[in-house]
């Protein structure tokens, strides 16, 4: 895959279909729901592209095993073998589910992707691809069994060399910030979710990005992170920058929706979809490290959203 492929994404300004305002109060769970649910994919999409070689000192690449068969994955080398680390699933944009050189391009700031600030920060850091990603089996299913690759890669990571069981983060940006609310939703395994420039309604992406059939309201109800706020058990933060281009309706979309303390929405003002990504991980870098107590108690301010552009 060419890097120019993740760097320039596309990126939803408003979503469709009015799923906005009428969070499914019967069922209290995103998996709770979909076990009485089978998707339908109208397009079987794979990637077949080989997963490109990281450089040894920063990644090794490794197979994860998930529901969909064993799939390719960048984790970084650990900073030091005296002790354990904090560790992060760090999701990319992009509808192609793989993963590719963006994990450590050299990328200017106001768009820089790699989410490198937390590898540089001492964290461990997994880069997972997903069904039907790379060279992976199975089909992309946009946002659906791609939950469950998540949490696999999570159980994956809690086990390797270097890497704190009990402090372990999840991340993304643009589809992946969406993805990263979809599993935020489904289970309490991370520590903390950051969640940068989602979307609450997937029925605002493009149709040629999805393989579901996007007329049936129920295929998209269980992919939108706005259905499930009330779900999440893990202190979740969302971030998008205020200024064109973004998803700052779909952030407003879900602050209006969310009644759940654990979800906390921060509007990064003087900041777009892309240069919100480099100071705020800094940020929550910092904030990592610094969150080695027995329940985190990590909070951001407005404050400090502000002064991280300025760093």
């Amino acid at each position: 895959m060419k890097l120019t492929s993740l760097v320039l994404l596309p990126f939803l300004l408003l979503a469709a279909c009015g799923l906005r305002q009428t969070p499914l109060a019967s069922q209290s769970s995103l998996l709770e729901a979909r076990q009485e649910f089978r998707t339908t994919l109208i397009k079987q999409e794979t990637i077949g592209e080989t997963v490109p070689e990281p450089p040894s000192t920063l990644f090794r690449v490794v197979r994860y095993p998930s529901p969909a068969g064993n799939l390719a994955a960048y984790v970084s080398v650990p900073p030091s073998a005296e002790r354990k680390h904090p560790a992060i699933i760090w999701l990319v944009g992009g509808f192609s589910n793989s993963i590719s050189e963006l994990a450590w391009a050299d990328l200017p700031a106001e768009n820089d992707q790699s989410a490198r600030a937390f590898r540089e920060a001492g964290i461990m850091m997994m880069y997972a691809s997903l069904r039907g990603g790379n060279d992976n089996p199975g089909y992309i299913e946009g946002f659906y069994g791609e939950v469950d690759d998540v949490l696999a890669a999570a159980e994956y990571l809690a086990q390797q060399e270097g890497v704190d069981p009990e402090r372990i983060y999840l991340g993304g940006h643009s589809t992946g910030g969406t993805l990263a609310l979809l599993v935020a939703a489904s289970t309490d395994r991370f520590r903390a979710i950051f969640s940068f420039g989602p979307t609450d309604d997937v029925g605002g992406y493009s149709s040629e990005y999805l393989p579901f059939d996007t007329s049936n309201r129920r295929e998209l109800e269980l992919r939108s992170p706005v259905k499930w706020l009330h779900a999440i058990q893990s202190p979740t933060f969302v971030f998008e920058g205020t200024e064109s281009p973004g998803n700052i309706f779909a952030l407003q979309a879900l602050a209006s929706a969310s009644r759940n303390p654990l979800v906390y929405i921060h509007p990064v003002e003087n900041a777009d979809h892309f240069s919100v990504l480099a100071p705020v991980t800094r940020l929550v870098a910092q904030k990592i490290l610094y969150d080695d107590i027995p329940n985190t108690t990590m909070l951001f301010t407005k404050r400090e959203l502000a002064e991280s552009l300025t760093r």
